[in-house]
């Protein structure tokens, strides 16, 4: 079973990988966390991404696409895997679908996490982060037991620049621009399903197990 998430920032995208990967027994692969792990083990194309990175400027596509398809060729993924908001765009969606088929697999189902905007920026912009220890906090869900104060060692916690509402509607903008289009994109395949990203966190799990499930009856 190899599966996209898709879902704006906020949307609860790494909370709902992490718990299906443990449910179906198959890896979370977030490219966040390949492009450390290559940079970390100075492998090639994590030296070739960190060039870039190191600019500040975005990791091209065709490298990005090259350390998720060697991500897939583990072991691990061989019953499947779930892809954590990758692709992010309809140029890496369409190199993938290439790369996996020259591996003998394909995309079985596109899961969408759907949250209305003004949802989104009030779990964005509502972070705070300890300025000593980095323990995370949020104004609403996760309120410290002393405002202002972090609970595990009693610092100063603050909202991180990028958390700013300002920054949080750029990113949002830059979603709606780049990624939301593989919605028509995976709608027009056949593989796209979207679910309310508004409920307990195994709630909207159950309901993408179901969708998968579905997904899978109709094929």
């Amino acid at each position: 079973m190899n599966i996209i998430l898709l879902g704006a920032p906020g949307a609860g995208k790494g909370t709902q990988s992490k718990n299906l990967s443990e449910r179906l027994k198959i890896p979370q692969i977030s490219t966040g966390d390949i492009l450390r792990a290559n940079v970390r083990s100075k492998t090639q194309l994590g030296q070739k991404a960190k060039e870039y990175m190191d600019k500040g400027v975005l990791v091209p596509d065709e490298l990005v696409v090259n350390m998720v398809a060697d991500r897939i060729k583990d072991a691990d993924c061989a019953t499947g895997f779930i892809l954590d908001g990758f692709p992010r765009n309809i140029p890496q969606a369409k190199s993938i679908e290439t790369t996996l088929d020259g591996m003998n697999k394909k995309i079985d189902g596109v899961i969408g996490i759907v949250v209305d905007r003004k949802e989104l920026l009030r779990r964005l912009s509502g972070r705070r982060v300890c300025k000593k220890c980095g323990a995370s906090y949020h104004v609403i869900f996760n309120t410290p037991i002393n405002i202002g104060m972090c609970d595990k060692c009693g610092s100063e916690i603050y909202q991180r620049e990028d958390d700013s509402e300002e920054t949080v509607e750029a990113r949002l903008k830059v979603y709606e621009q780049e990624t939301a289009p593989l919605i028509d994109y995976y709608t027009n395949r056949d593989l796209y399903r979207a679910i309310d990203g508004i409920g307990g966190v195994d709630q909207i799990t159950n309901a993408i197990i179901e969708a998968i499930d579905k997904g899978n009856n109709n094929t």
